[in-house]
């Protein structure tokens, strides 16, 4: 089964496709949400050097966020037309799950991207038997109201993601011994991680389509909170 995955959900663009147990190609790029114009052609040279064709993809993948809401239409837009287009199937993907799964560890997984605001989007993950399990839901919170939970809570803990760059000294003044950062390359969001996590969840294809899927923004967007208060204002 050939699997074409996607995440735009972060300043990072980044298509693979895998072939079972097989990643056969990955291609990403940092260019600061220039998704709109970098995501077809990156999923195209992709597909011309692996000598496949759009068709060809059995399962499509994508990361439904958190993250930036125009990230996350353009990727999700994307793939659900490519499905639409083919008839295939299309598995969504937490943007949190694809953070942890770049990790391995027999503590918790904390992956962390920046919501500004002081705030993050983070979920807590363990693996257990080879699987990575949610235990705490993905959310968006305060750092601080994070780290206290943390630290109450838990004592060998690894965190990811672009979160930790902005709130790393925050993070290690509170929780000390009991905290690890990841490696670099385990803080970007990997379309390699979305297209395995697809592979091990194909069966929630049948719960999602083309028509179905949405992003997952777990906040207003800036535009919806202005709106709002621009309506209260005006009662």
């Amino acid at each position: 089964m050939k699997v074409l995955a996607v995440d735009t959900s972060t300043v990072i663009a980044t298509c693979a496709v895998l072939d079972e147990e097989n990643l056969l190609g990955e291609f990403s790029l940092n260019q600061n949400f220039g998704h709109s114009e970098n995501l077809v052609p990156m999923v195209k040279t992709l597909l011309e050097n692996l000598n496949l064709k759009v068709s060809d993809i059995d399962l499509y993948a994508v990361a439904t966020g958190p993250g930036s809401f125009t990230g996350l239409r353009i990727g999700i837009a994307t793939v659900k037309a490519f499905a639409h287009v083919y008839n295939k199937p299309i598995v969504g993907i937490s943007t949190l799950e694809g953070l942890a799964f770049n990790v391995r560890t027999n503590g918790i997984i904390v992956p962390m991207i920046d919501a500004r605001r002081n705030r993050v989007y983070t979920g807590i993950y363990n693996w257990e038997n080879g699987y990575l399990n949610n235990i705490k839901e993905p959310t968006v919170v305060e750092i601080d109201e994070l780290l206290e939970h943390l630290d109450g809570n838990y004592n060998n803990i690894m965190v990811n993601g672009n979160g930790i760059y902005i709130h790393r000294d925050k993070i290690k003044d509170k929780l000390g011994d009991k905290v690890e950062f990841a490696p670099y390359i385990q803080n970007s969001c990997r379309a390699a991680s979305i297209g395995e996590l697809a592979l091990i969840k194909k069966e929630e294809a049948n719960l999602n389509n083309y028509f179905t899927l949405i992003p997952e923004y777990l906040r207003e967007s800036q535009a919806q909170s202005d709106y709002r208060k621009k309506e209260r204002d005006n009662i």
